[in-house]
């Protein structure tokens, strides 16, 4: 069984930063693309970024030059650093894997931007 952990989410101001955490475990043998989604309340779950194992990344426009998305093939686990946030970024953020043997959610964790 597949089991992503998310780690890293909270409250923090406009301007302020945080780092979300996703790390995967089980048999899912290899990691081919690794992202993070969001969804706001009221609002469909969007892209924010993406890292393909090859280190290839993808980001949506509202978050380009404030996130970086990075990984850790050994370890298993990627990072959301997000920077420079926004009242707009609040959202639940959820982890995703796209593995050899199928894809996989994280369960999701609270950012809050607010002053």
């Amino acid at each position: 069984q597949v089991q992503l952990v998310e780690s890293g989410g909270g409250l923090v101001q406009p301007g302020g930063s945080l780092r979300l955490s996703c790390a995967a475990s089980g048999s899912f043998f290899s990691m081919k693309i690794m992202g993070w989604y969001r969804q706001a309340p009221g609002k469909q779950r969007e892209l924010v970024a993406t890292v393909t194992a090859a280190g290839n990344t993808n980001y949506a426009d509202s978050v380009k030059g404030r996130f970086t998305i990075s990984r850790d093939n050994i370890k298993s686990t990627w990072a959301l650093q997000m920077d420079n946030l926004k009242p707009e970024d609040t959202a639940v953020y959820y982890c995703y894997l796209v593995s050899r043997v199928g894809d996989y959610w994280g369960q999701g964790t609270q950012v809050t931007v607010s002053s």
